[in-house]
């Protein structure tokens, strides 16, 4: 399983917040590439960034951030947020992303998101499937649907999505641990290489989504708020 740590950037900085609420923004680093180096070195491959102001706004914002890490790290980037075209698409790979996250528009323009995968792959394109109480959420969480997070996701897989990021919103940043219940009913269902994301905490919690047969884990909170050091997350690599 691969382990992946979130840098979510506001403002250039490096930040968190508590169930997506903008309100509890929290800054943690005024320089994500200090944070991506950090992570590099410590033996982690992985970063998932996500641009929150370009989510907020539906245009990017911080595309600078994804440039100057791509830049000075070897990192393997994920990139979500902000991304309305193929046009953004494009500007966002160019800028040095190995793959971008799309939920907004997986919900807003199906067209468009099949788009996108036909031309750049099942490697490249996940599947954004973020949800409150199982009903799928968009546009940085502000925006809630009564599309059902497992029915959503089976639809996109049969459709040749390959990857998918699912979050628990209520998980998220609470530091409670992760929604490995509806994890393991998601993968029970469907065939799909699942991302858990939300209220990872403990070695034990990413012990318990390995078993449950995640293809990744996505840390955030966690390593900021001190309750997992990235050394010990690079021992898990």
């Amino acid at each position: 399983m691969r382990i992946i740590v979130a840098i979510d950037i506001i403002g250039g900085k490096c930040v968190r917040l508590t169930r997506g609420d903008f309100t509890t923004k929290k800054v943690y680093n005024e320089d994500p590439l200090d944070v991506a180096r950090q992570i590099e070195d410590n033996g982690i491959s992985y970063l998932h960034l996500v641009d929150l102001d370009g989510a907020k706004y539906k245009k990017l914002e911080n595309i600078k951030v994804l440039e100057k890490i791509a830049e000075k790290t070897n990192l393997r980037i994920d990139f979500g947020g902000g991304l309305r075209s193929y046009d953004d698409v494009l500007t966002v790979l160019n800028a040095g992303a190995r793959q971008i996250t799309a939920g907004s528009i997986a919900i807003n323009d199906q067209p468009l998101f099949m788009e996108w995968l036909n031309k750049l792959g099942q490697e490249k394109l996940i599947l954004g499937a973020d949800c409150i109480n199982r009903k799928v959420s968009t546009g940085g969480w502000l925006e809630k649907t009564d599309r059902d997070v497992i029915n959503f996701i089976s639809d996109y897989r049969s459709k040749g999505v390959k990857y998918t990021i699912c979050t628990d919103i209520c998980k998220d940043g609470m530091l409670q641990g992760p929604s490995t219940v509806l994890y393991k009913e998601i993968l029970d269902k469907i065939k799909i290489k699942l991302i858990a994301s939300g209220g990872i905490t403990s070695l034990k919690d990413i012990e318990d989504l390995r078993n449950a047969g995640c293809e990744g884990a996505i840390i955030g909170k966690a390593v900021y708020e001190g309750k997992l050091t990235l050394k010990e997350l690079g021992g898990q690599c």
